[in-house]
């Protein structure tokens, strides 16, 4: 037995790739409505034009040639960087919590590895014909049928990865540039490589690997459980039900009536396999809690289909929380309201910081050598250097002025012109009798930008009178 065993190989030579069958449901119905929306809004936003109060364009534009990204009236530049990490923590912070409140159902329903293969199986389907069609064309001799049943399938593929590819890429340059470019051969080689690159691995990730990528590939799947509790929503086989105390049975002619079968301890599951065959992971529900099941909900429609053939209650595969009943509701727990709390502060933080962007960054700096100068006059002359960066999309023009002291003190160029994207530095002077120069050791320094009065900025910078 145990020389047996020490010869059993840890992993199959051969993966054998799974076929789930078709299912119809309100989980399906759900999947299929979020997968149009996604492929609706991923393919259609580099196409679209926003129109607002900050800038016109690509609702969506990483511009990596000006190191900015436009998000519809959101212009966030590397001096945003703050944003940018506060968004990806919440987006962790977010994914971590869908996972302690409802296990793997992001990967089930949201995930784009599902979403994609979702779409090539789909295409698979509508080519080959269902499961058990498939299954048969697999296992024939290679004919004529076969090579172009087959060969129909990956050009589809492959069409929709390019697709994908070309659309991904077009999020990085104005779209109709970009597209233009690529198909007349005057793209940058950056472009070329990225939808090549792009192209292959989806292929390859949706059309080829599926399943494989989350069981083997996905650090998600691996660490989500312990992230779970006995309070976490996950899809659930009633045991107690479904096998009572001789277990499961096929629907014999005196065993289709759910009252007869719990008269004579057969549980409710006839043992169709249908949850089994419809899994996209090849997951058996029945037998527990399982690392690969990604809580699409699909053998949850194909029980419930079952049941109501078979005229008796749903739910005996459901979504519902640890051992408790369905409908139960989870207890707030500390990992819940740590979770809550974390959440809220991040989602604080991005929207205060969002909403306090300026339409433009500046730093000013006093003149290091020398730090003061002495006029003719007697009067004492303080220089300082102002650098901004116009992070609007068009030319903008900006205004220096004082606050404490005279207008007339304030010498130089007071106005900037600054084309867009791009970061200017100007320098000026304040120049001040001794006395007065004397008497002031702080001014508040005021730049605004013509237009944009709201979004004016205040430095309160030191005066120096010691030579």
């Amino acid at each position: 037995m145990q020389a047996a065993e020490a010869k059993q190989p840890l992993f199959a030579k051969k993966v054998i790739p799974i076929t789930p069958y078709n299912v119809k449901g309100r989980y399906r119905n759900i999947k299929s409505l979020i997968l149009v929306v996604a492929y609706a809004v991923y393919f259609s936003l580099p196409w679209l034009t926003w129109n607002g109060d900050q800038r016109t364009g690509q609702p969506l534009l990483i511009d990596l040639a000006t190191l900015r990204v436009n998000f519809f009236d959101l212009v966030i530049f590397p001096h945003d960087l703050i944003l940018l990490v506060g968004m990806l923590i919440l987006g962790v912070v977010l994914l971590f919590m869908a996972a302690s409140l409802y296990g793997r159902m992001f990967c089930g329903f949201f995930c784009f590895q599902t979403l994609w293969t979702d779409a090539f199986r789909f295409i698979e389907r509508m080519v080959q014909g269902e499961a058990q069609t498939r299954l048969r064309l697999r296992k024939q001799a290679w004919s004529a049928e076969k090579v172009m049943k087959l060969g129909v399938t990956h050009a589809l593929w492959l069409l929709l990865s390019f697709a994908t590819a070309l659309t991904f890429a077009l999020y990085f340059l104005e779209a109709p540039v970009l597209f233009a470019k690529i198909f007349s051969g005057t793209a940058p080689a950056a472009a070329y490589i990225a939808v090549v690159t792009l192209t292959a691995t989806t292929y390859v990730a949706a059309g080829l690997a599926r399943e494989q990528i989350c069981l083997v590939a996905c650090p998600y799947g691996k660490f989500q459980t312990a992230m779970q509790d006995a309070g976490t929503l996950t899809v659930m086989y009633d045991q107690s039900r479904g096998e009572r105390a001789l277990g499961r049975a096929a629907p014999r002619a005196e065993l289709k009536q759910a009252a007869v079968r719990a008269e004579k301890e057969f549980g409710d599951c006839i043992a169709c396999n249908y949850c089994v065959n419809v899994c996209p992971t090849g997951v058996d529900i029945r037998k527990g809690f399982q690392i690969d099941c990604i809580a699409c909900g699909l053998c949850v429609d194909a029980c419930d289909t079952i049941m109501d053939s078979m005229s008796m209650p749903r739910g005996l595969i459901r979504f519902d929380r640890g051992q408790t009943s369905a409908g139960s509701r989870r207890r707030f727990n500390a990992k819940t309201a740590g979770y809550s709390s974390v959440l809220a502060g991040m989602l604080g933080f991005v929207i205060y910081t969002a909403s306090t962007l300026t339409p433009f960054d500046a730093t000013v700096q006093h003149h290091a050598q020398p730090l003061v100068t002495r006029l003719s006059n007697g009067d004492l002359k303080n220089r300082y250097i102002v650098r901004i960066t116009n992070k609007t999309t068009a030319e903008a023009q900006y205004i220096l002025r004082v606050e404490g002291l005279p207008e007339e003190s304030l010498s130089g160029s007071t106005r900037l012109a600054i084309p867009a994207g791009k970061t200017y530095t100007q320098t000026f002077n304040v120049v001040l009798p001794e006395k007065t120069a004397q008497a002031t050791e702080k001014f508040k320094l005021i730049l605004m930008q013509q237009g944009h009065p709201k979004a004016a900025r205040s430095f309160s910078l030191s005066y120096y009178s010691v030579i």
